[in-house]
């Protein structure tokens, strides 16, 4: 009788922690907060892209910025494109504590990376001070945390930390922000031999994954790859 009860009572308690309509169009009980329509008509789900950047690629070859300047990461895994609906569910959960979304976002990531390769530790993007105390929280970490959590996945939460305070890079141009964002991160930890996945919401030109990933060598991991919910394609 009372593993009936407790039975009942953790169901209704985790039906009441999961999202009860689409994130995207409100339909009700959807599977893991999104439901199947929008799932399958997200923009860039399932798309050709750069091994290395994913950046669309009709061919799935390295394109032809990766081959000039390669990055200091191995690659990027993008689950869809940073185009509606998907930006406006994005902006809500950076600027507007959407925290709703994130085990929506999580899943499209996790269920993009079932068949990878598991990482030896999952790293989220880090947040300047400042910035974290503006909005009260990081969404990267709470990505990180959720997707980990789906994937069986070893998170490190206290890895690395941003230590400059910078303008914010989609606010700048392109070409501009590899330079703002130099020098913005430390590492102590001996990360030798390590394949470390960074878990961030949108990768557009790849500069601050590309200064992350350079720390984290230098620290003596063997592999980068950043992991993104969304990819802003290049023009």
């Amino acid at each position: 009788m009372l593993a009936r009860l407790a039975d009942t009572l953790r169901g209704a308690t985790e039906r009441l922690a999961l999202p009860q309509r689409c994130l995207f169009c409100a339909a009700p009980r959807p599977r893991e907060g999104i439901c199947d329509a929008c799932r399958a008509e997200l923009p860039g789900r399932g798309a050709a892209r750069c091994p290395v950047c994913a950046n669309l690629s009709p061919v799935r070859e390295t394109c032809g910025d990766c081959l000039a300047q390669p990055p200091r990461f191995s690659r990027v895994t993008a689950a869809v494109s940073y185009r509606f609906p998907v930006d406006g569910a994005i902006q809500r959960l950076k600027y507007g504590a959407h925290l709703a979304a994130v085990r929506a976002l999580a899943s499209l990531l996790a269920e993009h990376l079932a068949e990878e390769p598991a990482p030896d530790l999952v790293l989220a993007m880090p947040m300047a001070p400042q910035r974290l105390r503006e909005r009260g929280f990081n969404h990267a970490h709470e990505l990180a945390l959720a997707v980990s959590a789906q994937l069986r996945l070893t998170l490190a939460p206290q890895l690395c930390h941003r230590v400059r305070h910078a303008a914010p890079q989609a606010a700048l141009p392109w070409k501009e922000r590899q330079r703002n964002i130099r020098g913005a991160f430390v590492c102590q930890a001996d990360l030798s031999g390590a394949r470390v996945a960074i878990v961030d919401d949108v990768v557009t030109t790849g500069a601050t994954l590309n200064e992350l990933a350079s720390v984290l060598l230098e620290r003596g991991a063997a592999q980068i790859q950043g992991w993104m919910v969304a990819r802003t394609e290049k023009p």
